[in-house]
């Protein structure tokens, strides 16, 4: 079946915002005029050259201050310059893991030379072909297939795994896509890493906890367990859907984390209250099925080998009781 849509929620529009050091000179502010304002709190500056307004930057997101500063670099760069890697992904809106948003990663469309590595930004070798190209909130970005790739050349497996399963999930693009793209480029450096996140790539699982999860199943040597489980009560009628499960284990696992908050709370419902119905909802998945739950948080993932013993001494003790 085909993805039915490849569009992500909008971005906050950030057009105009970027001001450049000769902009203001030519508005008749001086560089020590300048000077003063950023001390003051008025102007914050983003890199050489490059300033917005400080209430402006101090209401943006972690994310949207990195395409703060993509539009800055890109502002004094060549103008064959488009945002790739990791920029192309958050200028998407698409969650990330494990990259740092400080640089600006970057590549040049059409046979021109990249520029040079500066500390927040890193200009890419190679060419951005029209076909691994489009436009989006008003800037020239690779494609999410092509950026996916991207990704996996230049961070770790864990971390690209989050990227390329956040783009399945959002429908940005195709398993067969991300494929492609890997077939095409396969002298460029970092193919192992490539190979196993197209191994390990899930677009069933909704969040960067759960896969990171998934992951930590993987390098700790544990049973792949199935994602999105239906549980049905007795006249068949869907009453949960568990993040993981090993059906055949008598075990599942719900990551605990402020997504699931955000997304699953009822309007005008409380934390405690939402609490409460997940509780209730825990109970009767275990009554239906006889399951234990394993509830995960993010601080269990930042431990990965105390996580999986937990694990495999849940699921020994589920094995002897079955017994």
């Amino acid at each position: 079946m085909g993805i039915p849509s490849r569009m992500t929620e909008p971005q906050v529009d950030l057009e105009g915002l970027v001001r450049l050091r000769r902009d203001l000179l030519a508005s008749g502010i001086t560089d020590n005029q300048i000077d003063r304002l950023v001390r003051a709190k008025v102007l914050k500056r983003i890199r050489y050259g490059a300033y917005v307004q400080h209430d402006v930057w101090d209401r943006l997101t972690p994310e949207d201050r990195h395409r703060l500063l993509a539009r800055a670099v890109r502002a004094r760069a060549h103008s064959a310059t488009a945002l790739t890697h990791v920029s192309s992904i958050v200028e998407r809106g698409i969650p990330l893991w494990g990259f740092s948003l400080d640089v600006v990663h970057t590549t040049r469309t059409g046979n021109h030379r990249a520029g040079r590595r500066q500390a927040d930004w890193t200009p890419h070798r190679g060419i951005l072909e029209p076909e691994d190209q489009e436009e989006l909130n008003g800037v020239v970005i690779s494609t999410a297939a092509r950026s996916a790739f991207e990704v996996t050349t230049i961070g770790g497996v864990e971390a690209a795994l989050v990227a390329v399963n956040r783009l399945l999930h959002a429908k940005a693009m195709t398993l067969d896509e991300f494929v492609a793209q890997a077939e095409a480029h396969r002298e460029w450096p970092g193919s192992l890493t490539t190979n196993l996140v197209m191994h390990l790539a899930d677009h069933r699982l909704e969040s960067v906890g759960e896969d990171r999860f998934s992951f930590l199943a993987h390098t700790q040597g544990l049973v792949r367990p199935e994602p999105q489980v239906d549980v049905f009560d007795e006249q068949g009628t869907l009453v949960a859907r568990v993040d993981f499960a090993w059906p055949e284990l008598n075990v599942f696992v719900e990551f605990d984390g402020k997504i699931k908050y955000a997304k699953h709370r009822r309007e005008g419902e409380t934390l405690d209250e939402f609490l409460m119905r997940e509780k209730k909802r825990e109970v009767l998945v275990c009554q239906l099925t006889g399951w234990t739950c394993i509830r995960i948080t993010w601080s269990d993932l930042a431990r990965p080998e105390l996580l999986a013993t937990r694990i495999r001494k849940v699921m020994a003790s589920r094995n002897k009781g079955a017994a």
